[in-house]
């Protein structure tokens, strides 16, 4: 899955993969693919960086990532555990380890880790701010905790992946409260095989987060978000 459109000014295009937490990312410079799995190679033809939240198999497919980086010489940017699985595979110079709190330039399109709540050995959430200075919360699986309410005061999101199920304790609700902390522009239910949970929290949304858009996304269709005035 490519996408040969650039986004408008202020905005960012995204297509959800699969029925987990895979995203590809594009800003105006750079395209970004975020846990790929259930996806083939060959459909990515131009890749800038890969982002691993975390080790588990619906998040990190190594064969599938060793595949994308030799055809388009991207850099993989990995939790430490994913990223010592990976380190055989990948050039050093092409795969960099993440912690919370860290944070790398591609481009002019920042990536910075941060924590994820969730049964992982090291896992981690990842902002992107794109040149326009768009910000993306990819939140992996992660459940709600504390600190995003301090993250979304910061950050000020424009877009933030709310995980409504299949992961460890994820449910429509919990994936509420991740909206209801971190405040953004636009909510986007992912991580469920099912409508119905996304509908929920849609539903949720709209009664008790009225300031906070929702966007319920299909798998491989392409969507634009532009950054609130």
């Amino acid at each position: 899955m490519s996408i040969n459109k650039t986004p408008e000014k202020n905005s960012i295009l995204f297509v959800w993969l699969n029925n987990y937490a895979g995203i590809l990312l594009k800003t105006p410079s750079k395209t970004l693919v975020i846990d790929p799995v259930d996806v083939k190679a060959k459909s990515f033809q131009n890749v800038d960086a890969i982002l691993i939240t975390h080790e588990h198999y619906d998040h990190l497919d190594p064969p599938l990532l060793t595949d994308i980086q030799k055809a388009t010489d991207c850099t993989i940017f990995a939790d430490s555990t994913s990223a010592k699985k990976l380190q055989l595979a990948i050039p050093k110079d092409k795969l960099q380890a993440m912690k919370p709190g860290m944070d790398a330039k591609i481009g002019e399109v920042t990536v910075k880790a941060e924590k994820s709540n969730h049964p992982a050995q090291e896992p981690v959430t990842f902002i992107v701010t794109s040149e326009d200075n768009v910000k993306v919360y990819h939140t992996s699986d992660s459940l709600p905790f504390p600190e995003l309410a301090k993250l979304g005061l910061k950050e000020n999101f424009d877009v933030v992946f709310c995980t409504v199920g299949i992961a460890p304790g994820a449910t429509p609700q919990t994936g509420f409260e991740i909206a209801r902390l971190t405040k953004p522009q636009i909510a986007v239910p992912y991580h469920t095989a099912t409508l119905d949970s996304q509908k929920e929290f849609a539903e949720m949304l709209k009664k008790d987060l009225r300031k906070t858009g929702c966007l319920i996304p299909e798998q491989n269709k392409i969507y634009q978000i532009t950054k609130r005035n």
